[in-house]
């Protein structure tokens, strides 16, 4: 069996790890596509390097533009890979412009295609990030669901039959690292001590887009009582040049963002995180780090309803959230237990012969 697999960007890398991980005990021949969708070396050669993924077969080189004109780049790279490789599958990742256009180029080719991280819903749709899980869902043959949530929602859209629940693929690779950087120290970059500090991403247009959201959130960051790690996108950095605006206001200290074990281990270390991420609203949860999502949904809704994850739609809300003291020691496991990248695969070796 042959399966290829289409990433982009940081979170896809990550899911990429037990996945190749599983692909290569099974010994399924596996294809590694990377469309350049974050070309930047410390947001993706880093993490192919760190996490012991197998370099890209194809590395498309698309890089950054808008949503229309990248997706499209994507679409017209990918017929010429479909019509080199001829994979049995093409699987999917989360919810980006890679995964859509993976997706739609296989589809038309009549190629089957199997979402990983399937039935997620924010039930946003002015997120772009919406619009790419709810299409990808459709066109997939085979509907990989992390949670049982995302089961609900994609047997809501009468997706149920071609849906199985695997479990979260992100937290095979959290155990993995967190259990290799517990002992390592806090990655340069943070000159503090454990405990001493907070971690912050920001990167989506609805908080980076419009100058003078982006500046009232940094304000809001740099009043905090704790300082802060701001790990800035070079997106994010370029947003605030434009827009007259001082990353490192008050309280913030700026870093590079840093290798998935780095992230790992200043997470594991720190008083929090602030974020608009949704893949590290799901890593502070499983490191038990309480989180402030600047947001106005989130699609790991878990996190919120276990206690470890506030929404923050205005900056105002932030410091609220730390003052906070409702998150539980829990046991809960609703991202499954770490073997999830194992079924994946054996869902695709057994699935029906097309």
């Amino acid at each position: 069996m042959r399966v290829l697999s289409v990433v982009g960007a940081r979170p896809q890398f990550v899911k990429l790890a037990p996945i190749a991980r599983a692909m290569a005990e099974r010994e399924v021949e596996h294809i590694i596509v990377h469309t350049g969708q974050h070309y930047d070396v410390n947001m993706s050669d880093v993490f192919f390097e760190d996490l012991g993924i197998p370099a890209p077969d194809e590395h498309l080189a698309i890089g950054s533009a808008s949503h229309g004109r990248q997706t499209g780049q994507m679409l017209a790279a990918m017929d010429g890979v479909l019509e080199k490789y001829q994979p049995d599958w093409v699987l999917v990742y989360g919810d980006t412009n890679s995964t859509t256009a993976g997706a739609l180029s296989a589809a038309k080719m009549h190629i089957r295609v199997a979402h990983l991280e399937a039935g997620l819903r924010s039930f946003n749709r002015e997120m772009p990030e919406e619009l790419n899980r709810i299409v990808t869902d459709h066109l997939a043959e085979l509907c990989l669901a992390p949670t049982q949530v995302a089961m609900d929602h994609l047997a809501s859209e009468g997706l149920a039959d071609k849906s199985v629940l695997v479990g979260d693929v992100m937290t095979d690779v959290l155990m993995r690292v967190r259990d290799q950087v517990i002992s390592k120290p806090l990655p340069a970059g943070i000159d503090f001590e454990d405990g001493q500090y907070r971690v912050a991403t920001l990167h989506r247009p609805s908080n980076t887009d419009d100058p003078e959201r982006l500046r009232e959130i940094i304000e809001a960051i740099g009043a905090l009582d704790v300082p802060t790690v701001l790990l800035a996108h070079p997106r994010l950095r370029s947003k605030a040049d434009d827009a007259g605006v001082d990353l490192e206001a008050g309280n913030i200290t700026l870093a590079e963002p840093f290798a998935y074990p780095d992230l790992v281990r200043a997470v594991m270390g720190s008083a929090g995180v602030i974020t608009d991420s949704g893949g590290l609203q799901k890593e502070a949860f499983l490191l038990r780090a309480r989180t402030a999502t600047v947001r106005t949904e989130t699609e790991w809704i878990e996190t919120v309803n276990l206690g470890w994850n506030t929404l923050c739609p205005q900056p105002q809300d932030i410091a609220a959230a730390f003052s906070e003291t409702a998150e539980t020691d829990t046991y809960a496991k609703p991202y499954g237990d770490g073997n999830a990248a194992s079924r994946v695969v054996e869902k695709l070796v057994h699935f029906p012969p097309a």
